[in-house]
């Protein structure tokens, strides 16, 4: 299984990103597909997940601004990010829960918002 994730940059407060990530390889019809971030010095720390079904779960920071979404189709989940803030700066990793077969990770891709 391989992720690849696409979308990061830079942008100046209150701005707008989309990040996505696509998943490839044995993957299962039931799974999570989602994103976490890191910040320099910090803990990894939920951004936001989706369910194959389409349940959801936020991380508290980011509830109002961000929106998940995926494509099961294609194995792809996507990430808007509104009304960002410099505290949103970080590495975003894409994650998919592919069942008994565990866990995985994307590369990281960087975001940065200036303020």
């Amino acid at each position: 299984v391989q992720l690849q994730a696409f979308g990061g940059g830079l942008v100046q407060a209150g701005g707008s990103l989309r990040l996505s990530c696509a998943a490839s390889g044995s993957i299962f019809s039931i799974n999570t597909m989602g994103w976490y971030r890191q910040a320099p010095g910090k803990q990894r720390e939920l951004v936001a997940t989706m369910h194959s079904v389409g349940s959801t779960a936020y991380g508290d920071s980011v509830k109002g601004r961000f929106t998940i979404s995926r494509d099961n189709a294609y194995n792809t989940v996507h990430l808007q990010m509104n009304n960002l803030k410099p505290e949103d700066t970080a590495v975003y990793y894409c994650q998919l829960k592919n069942g008994i077969r565990g866990d995985y990770w994307g590369q990281g891709t960087l975001v940065t918002v200036s303020s």
